[in-house]
Order: C-alpha cells, then sequence, then structure tokens
C-alpha cells in the first residue's frame, strides 16, 4: 500500500513503494546458449519498419509471449523462457534536504537557519529584503495580495497537520533524521535523454493517413500478438489486459506498460478514440499545464489557456456521480477559474479542497512554509458530477463516504517534474469500487487506470527502471 500512516489530518504516503507493487514482470526468452546474466542484451524484438515514417527511422516493437510455449529460433531451436522484474529507481525519491533557490536564499536570508519543524516552530508571514544594496518600497499587486491571504487561512492546517503525520513517520522509521544515514552518499542522477519527444510524435501522427472507422477501435496486446508498429498505437486506446507487463518502442526509446493498463497517446485536438471508447468514467483525474510566467518563459513546457482546459469534454467521459480531482498551483486565478467557472461549466459541484504536502526524507518541508516565492504545497478541488435527474436508487448499493474538506496528502516527492502521487488509495472510501477509472494529461500508467496525454508514456521510460536479476 501506498498509505503509510492515516490521521484524522491526512495521509503519509509512499509513492516509490505504489510504483514497486506494481508487477514489472516482463515475459522474455533467449537462447539457451546465453547465460542468465547476459539475456537481457539478446531479447529478439520483432520491429516493423513504417513506410511512411521511415525517412525519420521510427519503428515500433512488442513484446509479448505466451509463457507456456518456447518459440522457435531461426535454426529450428527453442527459447528459453525467463521473467524479467522492474522496479524504480530509489534515487529518484532521494530528497535528503529542502530545495534552497538563490532568490528565497538572498531575500529570506536563511543560509545560515534552520528551520525546526519537530519544535513547531510557527513564524508569521514576513518578507524580508534585508540585504538589498537599494531599498525600495515594495508593492504587491493582486494576485500577490490574494496569495498571501490565501496561505494566511490555511497556514496552521498545513503545519499541524503535516507535524502530525511527519511525526508518525518518525516514529515508524519511514522518515529519518539526516544523521542516522550519513553513511548514505548523493550521487549525480543521470536521467534518460529525452530523444523520443512524445509531443512531437503526437503532432507526427496528425500527418498520417486518415484511419478508417474500424482502425480506431481499441487495440488490445495480449499473450499471442508479436508485434505492433507505432501506427498501430497512434490515434487508438492502447489496452495491455495481460497480467504481466508489455514492452513497446517508439523513435528507439523502450517503455514498460504494466498490466492491466491502458492509455491514448495524443493530444487535446485528439481525444475522439477516447469518446469512442465506449466507457463512462467514475473518476476523473486531471493534472492540467497551467499557464504561468516562468513557463512562458520557457520553450521546455506547453500549457493551456483556461478556455482551452474548459473544451475537454468531461461531460461525455463522465459517469454520473463522478468524481472528479483536478490538481492546482497556488495561483488564486486558477483556483478561482476552477471553483467559478470551469467545473460549472462541466456541471460539477465543488465538494472539498485538499493539499499535497511536499517533505524531504528526514520530515522538512522541501520549501521554507513562509517561502514568498514556492510553497511546499499544491492543492486539489475534489468535485461530483451534479445528476441531471434525481435519481434516488442509483448507487444504493454502494456505500461512499462524504469526502472531507482540507485534507492533507503528505509525501517524499519525486525528483521528476510533475510526476504526482498515487490517489487511487487516498480515495478509495469515496469512490464506487471497481468503477472506471481516467487521468488525463497522465505522464505514467497505473493499473487498473485509463491513462491520456501526449506525454502519457514519459515516465514509463525504461531508463527510469532497474532490471533485477531475472530467472527461468
Amino acid at each position: 500500500m501506498s498509505v503509510v500512516h492515516q490521521l484524522s489530518a491526512g495521509w503519509l504516503l509512499d509513492h516509490l513503494s505504489f510504483i514497486n507493487k506494481i508487477n514489472y514482470q516482463l515475459h522474455q526468452h533467449h537462447e539457451p546458449c546465453c547465460s542468465k546474466n547476459e539475456f537481457t542484451t539478446s531479447v529478439h524484438f520483432e520491429s516493423l519498419q513504417m513506410d511512411s515514417l521511415s525517412s525519420s527511422g521510427a519503428c515500433a516493437a512488442f513484446i509479448a509471449s505466451d509463457p507456456t510455449t518456447k518459440p522457435e529460433n531461426g535454426d529450428g531451436g527453442n527459447y528459453e523462457m525467463f521473467t524479467q522484474k522492474f522496479v524504480f529507481r530509489p534515487e529518484l525519491f532521494d530528497v535528503t534536504k529542502p530545495y534552497i533557490t538563490p532568490a528565497v536564499h538572498k531575500e529570506c536570508q536563511q543560509s545560515n537557519e534552520k528551520e525546526d519543524l519537530m519544535n513547531g516552530v510557527k513564524k508569521e508571514i514576513s518578507i524580508s529584503i534585508i540585504g538589498k544594496k537599494r531599498k525600495r518600497c515594495v508593492v504587491f499587486n493582486q494576485g500577490e495580495l490574494d496569495a498571501m491571504e490565501y496561505h494566511t487561512k490555511i497556514r496552521e492546517l498545513i503545519l499541524d497537520g503535516s507535524l502530525q503525520l511527519i511525526q508518525e513517520g518518525l516514529k515508524s522509521g519511514f522518515l529519518y533524521q539526516l544523521f542516522e544515514k550519513q553513511d548514505k552518499c548523493s550521487k549525480p542522477i543521470t536521467l534518460p535523454l529525452d530523444t523520443c519527444n512524445l509531443p512531437e510524435l503526437c503532432e507526427m501522427a496528425k500527418h498520417l493517413p486518415s484511419l478508417n472507422e474500424m482502425e480506431h477501435q481499441t487495440l488490445q496486446l495480449v499473450e499471442e500478438d508479436t508485434s505492433v508498429t507505432e501506427q498501430d498505437l497512434f490515434l487508438r486506446v492502447v489496452e495491455n489486459n495481460s497480467s504481466f507487463t508489455k514492452v513497446i518502442t517508439l523513435m528507439g526509446q523502450k517503455y514498460l506498460l504494466p498490466p492491466k493498463s491502458s492509455f491514448l497517446l495524443s493530444d487535446i485536438s485528439c481525444m475522439q478514440p477516447l469518446l469512442n471508447y465506449r466507457k463512462t468514467f467514475d473518476v476523473i483525474v486531471i493534472d492540467p499545464p497551467w499557464q504561468n510566467k516562468s513557463v512562458k518563459r520557457s520553450n521546455r513546457y506547453s500549457y493551456l489557456s483556461p478556455l482551452q482546459i474548459k473544451q475537454i469534454p468531461i461531460p461525455k467521459l463522465a459517469a454520473p456521480n463522478c468524481l472528479l480531482v483536478t490538481w492546482v498551483t497556488n495561483r488564486q486565478k486558477h483556483l478561482r477559474f476552477i471553483k467559478e467557472e470551469l467545473y460549472p461549466s462541466w456541471s460539477v459541484e465543488v465538494v472539498a479542497e485538499w493539499h499535497w504536502v511536499k517533505i524531504t526524507n528526514s520530515g522538512e518541508f522541501v520549501f521554507p512554509l513562509d517561502s514568498p516565492h514556492k510553497k511546499p504545497y499544491e492543492g486539489l478541488i475534489l468535485g461530483r458530477v451534479q445528476e441531471k435527474t434525481a435519481l434516488p436508487l442509483r448507487n444504493a448499493d454502494v456505500n461512499m463516504l462524504p469526502i472531507p474538506d482540507h485534507k492533507l496528502i503528505v509525501s517524499v516527492p519525486c525528483t521528476l517534474h510533475s510526476h504526482k502521487p498515487p490517489l487511487a488509495e487516498v480515495l478509495k472510501d469515496y469512490i464506487k469500487p471497481d468503477g472506471e477509472y481516467l487521468e488525463l494529461f497522465a505522464r505514467n500508467l497505473q493499473p487498473g487506470w485509463t491513462s491520456w496525454g501526449n506525454e502519457v508514456l514519459k515516465f514509463q521510460h525504461v531508463d527510469y527502471f532497474i532490471a533485477l536479476e531475472s530467472g527461468s
């Protein structure tokens, strides 16, 4: 389970444990002459080259095999079957000290200070401009004033609830004081090169020949399949209904597909296959690429305008009484937009506001709680799709608790940008059991969920995982 501790204030989550409890086991085969330690380099991929993409060298390979059979090699002999297990790289959750940015360091004069969270030090909000060579009057704009007012309202809730959960984590050993593991060396983390740009692949797919209605149907990857092409993956929902992990290769980059998962790789202009999926969803989690100043200055991330976000066809995707969860930054403009415009336009009633609090492995906030720039928390706005007509008998046999307000989700964040913690276990008491679950703007896959986005496979890249010793 990803829930380490649960208190009235909320939950302390173990994101890494959640990922590694997914059955990332891959059935592969190799020739008997190869040793077990070498088999990962002798995996036989069956690839089909696409004529329409041959100029860019794009190809796709899909590995699927029946564990009860031993396919023949080119010489008429048999391959031996081995199971390869993968785990997520633990160093991607090594957050041993708070993130101290140069701006915060200079303006808050915190270079020689350490916030003692476990003693419950509570400071009033202050913006220090000590050390500036030129004195000037600080004038806050309306957005900054709104943010300060909002922070004042939730500050005690964030601090008190987080400290309770952190104390439980320290008692159980899940969190640890730095001196207890000083022998743990922090090595530079080498991340995979972005040689396979998933958004560019989505753009490329728009220029492929139009698919007929039959080709728009769901593609199921099952044990008997041998290989698929990129064109098979584009513009259709892909399902891995097996009990084992599958591997696909896009532009030479390998991605792991967990069991019982499905996805659609496309951008917001090509969501029709999701509407043709003939499913409505009981839970929809949305992590929109919000527009902000830093994103506008950078070419690394794309963003959507509020108007584009409103055009997402939630009413067509949501089942009656669907629970909608939207991740949101701390900009009050975005919070008001969700509550006052976005949710009403989708006939969704706001029922609660939760907070994700990011901490280090030793239980410190990743940013000072009163930092004028970045806060150590983000928001989640929860809402219910309103019934158009009263259906008193609907879900009469399903006992779902009312959703409480201002719950905390406390966790050590992944060092990968926008890799949000899993919500399945914290939502289980408030959603229909064995329902259909959907994540929009997803960057990873989960068993039991359908995921959509133009980077939907990003964190499934094999380089984010470690291959453990295999067995036959």
